[in-house]
């Protein structure tokens, strides 16, 4: 079974009940969970999901949320040491005409590497880029 992988806004909206991707992914995390498939993120990914918490006032929440996806079997976490960070850059340099943050840069690389072909994401960015993205809006 091939991974997929985990981005910001989709761990955002299984974690706040006012999200307004929160009853989708929470629909859709229940079949995910039935099948277990091996799950990717990255640690910036894991930087925004902790810092969105904390710089709302959340630390509780922020350790909590941090503290239960990086105690997952399920999760494998890529750590971005400086030559993926520089892969990132140069893919975020080369796409001048997009949006695209350096974090999904650095998560599209990834799963180019990995040959990840669907990310767990409401962002529009990661089907610009060429990959699947679940749950359908």
């Amino acid at each position: 079974m091939s991974a997929n992988f985990l981005d910001t806004g989709y761990l955002l909206a299984l974690e706040l009940s006012n999200d307004r991707n929160h009853e989708k992914a929470m629909w859709h995390w229940k079949a995910v969970l039935d099948s277990l498939p091996p799950l990717v993120t990255t640690s910036y990914v894991f930087d925004e999901v902790i810092t969105f918490f904390n710089s709302r006032g959340h630390h509780k929440k922020a350790v909590q949320v941090g503290g239960n996806l990086l105690r997952s079997p399920s999760i494998q976490f890529i750590h971005v040491d400086e030559k993926l960070f520089f892969e990132g850059w140069r893919y975020f340099q080369r796409h001048q005409d997009k949006a695209y943050s350096l974090t999904d840069c650095i998560s599209f690389v990834v799963m180019e590497k990995l040959d990840i072909e669907t990310a767990y994401t409401f962002d529009k960015h990661f089907e610009q880029a060429g990959f699947l993205r679940k749950p359908r809006m």
